[in-house]
């Protein structure tokens, strides 16, 4: 694993598809546990999220990240699931959802919940804050940040839509964050740190590419 900042460690890369990478992010930084968002493809980090205090509780941001690994996440650290309530058929066909997810909210753990859909039919992002202030904003393949510098939005035609895809983007340009972690990326990294007054442009470019 790798220590992106004093409370964020990624899991090692995972390749679903050729030129596509993917990671799972575990925050340390909640007092109670540790939360896991996204998934990974092996249980090759467990001993180290082990290490860190073991995960409370894990959220998906869409149906894409559900597999195998959810039902060993459960057995080893006693998870709770947290996923879109819209794609809960297609997760729970690996492992239950313990907490399905349907309106924009701060749950129990301080977690800000916003649904997002578009990517996928209830694609939902998750914004953070660190005990220093700082804001992480989980996008899913929602919002990624490509290997040519520029962003774009996790459009996908027939299974995308452009319509709540392009006002799930306007609503994420209403949020503040200062790092951005899709889970699906190219290039080196899935983390971002963004400009405040920068991030209304980023999310303009990335509603530009849907076209």
């Amino acid at each position: 694993m790798k220590q992106i900042r004093s409370d964020l460690w990624e899991t090692r890369t995972d390749s679903p598809f050729p030129g596509l990478t993917t990671h799972g992010y575990v925050w340390t930084g909640r007092t109670g546990g540790n939360v896991l968002f996204y998934s990974t493809a092996t249980d090759a980090d467990f001993d180290e999220i082990d290490h860190l205090g073991g995960v409370t509780d894990q959220y998906l941001s869409h149906r894409d990240e559900a597999g195998p690994m959810l039902k060993e996440i459960s057995a080893r650290f006693g998870t709770r699931l947290h996923a879109p309530s819209g794609e809960r058929t297609d997760i729970e066909a690996h492992a239950p959802v313990d907490v399905p997810l349907r309106t924009r909210h701060v749950d129990d753990l301080g977690i800000e919940v916003i649904p997002t859909p578009g990517h996928s039919p209830a694609s939902t992002c998750y914004l953070v804050t660190a005990v220093d202030g700082t804001r992480y904003l989980f996008t899913g393949d929602t919002l990624i940040h490509g290997a040519d510098g520029h962003w774009f939005a996790g459009f996908i035609p027939p299974i995308s839509e452009a319509g709540p895809l392009s006002e799930s983007l306007r609503l994420l340009a209403t949020v503040t964050p200062d790092v951005v972690v899709s889970s699906a990326f190219t290039g080196d990294s899935g983390v971002h740190e963004v400009e405040a007054d920068a991030w209304a442009a980023c999310v303009q470019e990335a509603l530009a590419g849907i076209g």
